[in-house]
């Protein structure tokens, strides 16, 4: 039985500060990598909540038998959020004492970027779908579109990469698809004809 002081256990402030050099290091690493995986992230929900919202417009126009449509949150700007209402009234324009309210969109996050075409693009901006799921301009015609959600915070480069697309038909049909860097036509603004 040895009664003499034996070696103490625990680490050395050298062993604690490599440990911590260590750690700092794959956090300033992994921090980024972390971040641009969450940015993937909210790029493709938010691309699946605009759909699903397209979706569900058109599919409330078709049940109802009326027109439906999706408007910016704000009245002219995408990202402010939505809304999605069955237009009762036929004034093409939500009026929440006559219309009937199908879901409200959360804006988007500041990095996320969307521009439109068609109707989606006018002023103010909007989708019709009529009772038969077509979707319309409010003069009557037909009005296929495009939407595009982009990241604004990578650079020229990852750009294609960190963009999608919500192609919506004139007859109602949506699709959504990525654009590649090498210009895919069937994926780009103006390939709404189906």
């Amino acid at each position: 039985m040895s009664t003499g002081r034996g070696a103490a256990a625990g680490f050395t402030l050298v062993e604690l500060l490599v440990t911590v050099t260590l750690l700092a290091i794959a956090i300033a690493i992994g921090v980024p990598s972390f971040t641009s995986f969450q940015h993937n992230s909210e790029l493709s929900s938010a691309t699946n909540t605009l759909l699903a919202a397209i979706n569900a417009a058109r599919g409330e126009a078709m049940k109802r038998g009326m027109n439906a449509m999706v408007v910016p949150a704000d009245g002219g700007d995408w990202a402010s959020g939505l809304v999605v209402f069955v237009d009762r009234d036929r004034s093409l324009d939500f009026d929440a004492g006559r219309d009937i309210l199908i879901q409200n969109g959360e804006p988007l996050p500041a990095y996320l970027a969307v521009s439109a075409n068609g109707p989606a693009a006018d002023d103010p901006p909007y989708i019709l779908f009529d009772a038969s799921g077509y979707s319309k301009l409010k003069s009557g015609g037909f009005g296929a579109l495009a939407f595009t959600i982009a990241r604004n915070d990578v650079d020229a480069s990852q750009t294609p990469e960190q963009t999608r697309r919500i192609i919506i038909a004139s007859t109602g049909r949506t699709r959504t698809c990525k654009p590649s860097a090498t210009d895919d036509k069937t994926c780009s603004a103006s390939a709404t004809a189906e």
